[in-house]
Parts: C-alpha cells; sequence; structure tokens
C-alpha cells in the first residue's frame, strides 16, 4: 500500500478518534496503561463486595469507548513494549536489591554476608570485531603484526577502532570460519552449565552453609549468552542468620573458580563448557541496577527479530545482519526450531533462588491482597484483542509523551 494512503488512513483514524464523543475516556484509558505500546482488550463486569457481601460497586465495559477495557500487555521484553519492560525491570531491581541490603521480608543482616558479583562468558567460537578502549582510549579490533589469512582467504586481523555503537561489533572476521554451530549448541545448554555451576560451588562449600543467588542472561554481540549474577552465603537455616565462620568471600570465589572449570554439558556430539573469562568483582549495590537491566533484553542486539520463525521460512528474505541468519540456520539445522528466535536459548533471563529474597509473585500477590482488603470480587472477563489501529497508535503515543489530553 503506498505511503499516502497509509497517512490518510492514521488521519482519519485521529479524527475520528478525536471527534468521538468518549475521547476523554479513551485518553484515560490509555494513561492507565502507562504508555504500554500493546495493550491487551477485555470485554465484561466485575461486582466488588465488602465484608458483609453488599455490593460496594460494580463495573463494566459496555459504557467504555469500544466496548472495551485497556490493560498494560505486562511484558518483560523491552524490544515489545519499553513501558511495561520499564515495570518488569524496576520489580525485578527491588528483588535484587531486598537480597543484597534487606528490605521486603528479608533482615538488613544480609549486607554482612559473603557475596560476590560474577559474569560467566562462553568460549570462543572465532574471531569477532570487538570494541577495545583502554584509559579513556579506544584500541585496534584485533591488530597483528605479520597479517595472517584464513583458509578461505580472510585476513585474521583488523586494526579499525571500533566505536561502541557501531553495527560490525559482534561480527566474524571470517564467517566461514566462525562457529555457528557451537554457539548455538552453548546457548542451548547453558541454562545445565548454570545448575551443574551451582550445584558444583554447592558441594565445593559443603553442607553447613547455605548457597543463594539471583542470575540474569545477556546476550553478547556475538550472539552467545552469558550470565551475571549474585552470589550469596547464608546459614543453612536461611538468610536470617549469618554464615558459619569459616565460609568467607574468599571460600566462595575458590569454589567458583573450581567449579566454573570443571562442569561440562554434552551435547550434539560434543563437550561444552564456560568460557576462560570468569570475571568475579566486590559486590556494590549498584550491581542491583545492573542484573536489573538485562532482565528486559532478548536477542536484539545480534539483529533478531521478536518472533519465532518457522521452519518454513524462507531466511533470505529476513531484514537481518547476515550473522544473525546464519545462527538462526544453525538452530534449524540442529534442530532448535523452537528456539531459533532466541539463537538457542531456551532458558529463563531472570531466575533467584528460593531463599534468595521476594520473588516477582510475592509481588503480585502482595498487589493483590492490597486490593481484596476492600472485600472480594465476583468478575468475568473476556479477550477481545490488543494493541491500536496505526491513528490511534499516534495519539497514544502523544498522550502517554505530553501531547494531546
Amino acid at each position: 500500500m503506498p505511503a499516502t494512503t497509509i497517512n490518510v488512513h492514521k488521519k482519519a483514524g485521529m479524527i475520528a478518534r478525536l471527534n468521538h464523543p468518549k475521547y476523554a475516556r479513551w485518553a484515560a484509558q490509555i494513561r492507565n496503561t502507562n504508555g504500554c505500546r500493546n495493550p491487551i482488550h477485555l470485554r465484561g463486569h466485575i461486582t466488588h463486595h465488602d465484608a458483609t457481601g453488599a455490593v460496594i460497586r460494580r463495573y463494566s465495559t459496555v459504557h467504555e469507548p469500544d466496548g472495551i477495557l485497556r490493560i498494560p500487555c505486562k511484558t518483560r521484553r523491552a524490544s515489545r513494549c519499553p513501558a511495561c519492560a520499564e515495570t518488569y525491570r524496576q520489580d525485578t531491581y527491588h528483588l535484587i536489591r531486598a537480597g543484597l541490603v534487606g528490605g521486603k521480608c528479608v533482615p538488613e543482616s544480609v549486607r554482612t554476608h559473603p557475596t560476590l558479583f560474577i559474569t560467566l562468558t562462553a568460549p570462543s567460537f572465532g574471531l569477532v570485531h570487538a570494541h577495545r578502549a583502554r584509559a579513556g582510549r579506544i584500541l585496534p579490533c584485533r591488530p597483528r603484526r605479520n597479517i595472517t589469512t584464513c583458509l578461505h582467504g580472510n585476513a585474521l586481523s583488523c586494526t579499525v577502532r571500533h566505536k561502541a555503537t557501531e553495527q560490525r561489533l559482534g561480527r566474524p572476521l571470517c564467517p566461514e570460519c566462525y562457529d555457528y554451530a557451537g554457539t548455538v549448541l552453548f546457548n542451548g545448554v547453558a541454562p545445565l552449565l548454570w545448575k551443574r555451576l551451582i550445584t558444583a560451588t554447592r558441594r565445593r562449600l559443603g553442607p553447613g552453609v547455605m548457597l543463594s543467588f539471583a542470575k540474569v542472561a545477556e546476550y553478547q554481540r556475538r550472539g552467545v549468552v552469558h550470565f551475571h549474577a549474585i552470589l550469596r552465603l547464608d546459614s543453612p537455616r536461611g538468610p536470617a542468620q549469618p554464615p558459619p565462620p569459616w565460609s568467607t568471600t574468599e571460600a566462595l570465589v575458590q569454589a567458583v573458580q573450581e567449579a566454573a572449570t570443571a562442569v561440562t554439558a554434552a551435547t550434539a556430539g560434543r563437550t561444552l563448557r564456560w568460557g576462560t573469562q570468569l570475571d568475579i568483582r566486590p559486590l556494590t549495590e549498584h550491581a542491583a541496577s545492573y542484573v536489573a537491566k538485562y532482565a528486559t533484553k532478548a536477542a536484539e542486539c545480534v539483529g533478531v527479530l521478536d518472533q519465532r520463525i518457522s521452519p518454513l521460512t524462507d531466511l533470505t528474505t529476513l531484514p537481518i545482519p547476515d550473522h544473525a541468519r546464519r545462527l538462526i540456520a544453525a538452530c534449524l539445522d540442529l534442530g532448535l526450531t523452537h528456539w531459533a528466535h532466541m539463537l538457542g536459548f531456551g532458558g529463563h533471563f531472570s531466575t533467584r533462588s528460593r531463599h534468595y529474597g521476594p520473588t516477582l509473585g510475592a509481588l503480585r500477590t502482595a498487589r493483590q491482597d492490597h486490593v481484596k482488603q476492600e472485600g472480594h470480587a465476583v468478575a468475568h472477563w473476556q479477550y477481545a484483542g490488543r494493541g491500536y489501529s496505526e491513528g490511534d497508535a499516534l495519539l497514544a503515543k502523544a498522550i502517554t509523551t505530553g501531547g494531546p489530553r
């Protein structure tokens, strides 16, 4: 459809909405979604009762604009809805922070428990372009005095000083040499490697201490996941009591280092393990913000589409970089079809151990309990669609960014 026709439709839709007698109520619904990009439409009714059973109030969508109620989609992915992802990020931040400094049923004494912030990376699957900096100076990507070439005739050297925002970052120096199969297989077993790392670390620490954790997964530009995690030592009875005196930060560091070196996972005839770049840092409260930031991201930095990919899809038609296309093709070839759009990774992006602190479910329950203090409700809802028309989308964006009220 020509662009001019689309513009006409948008304008017509905007004018119709602005002139609608229920525009003010429609705008109020949009503001109540906090800027959700793809709100869910509900049709139905709800009746609130007090403790005696008397009706407090009734609500029905019959009199709403278009006969529906719009509510936030509540996705965690920033690529789908930045507004709802921000709510998820803030919830994650508060949960992780509570496990560091106390609060939300976690005692403040956890501040004194041995705690680490670690980053676990994948091994190398081939040379890729990288942003390197030192003391504020950008360094050459991969300089070599004696420039050599691979079997495919590509130089295994790069003297370009890449900026941090360049699209080229993470792309192989030679796509033919790069191990695409290894990359997606590692993504596939990364959750298992994490589980085995935690198990091995606990075994090295012994039964007299409890290891609690919170971790998130992040995609590197090359398309492989790595994990950021907070590890904390508690008493075997939980965070309310300190761990035994022998369970020091140094003991935790040694246990993690030994476990990261030892654990492996086998798949498709290959044995995969963590990379040698194990980063262990002293913990600061800023770690909560750092970890929560990645809880809303997926594989967007690699250039992958945020949607499932059918085995019948013609990958050459997808508007994605060649590196991402090859990673997806490797997933399809290896039977990782269900998670091809995630480059083989099917794990959770944000997880916490049972005793680390509160959960997102606990937060939701607390909110529901707060609402129930007024009494109880009987509701009947039906799904009636989601999203906006083109004209409504422009108006909604204007309303939530300070436009027409």
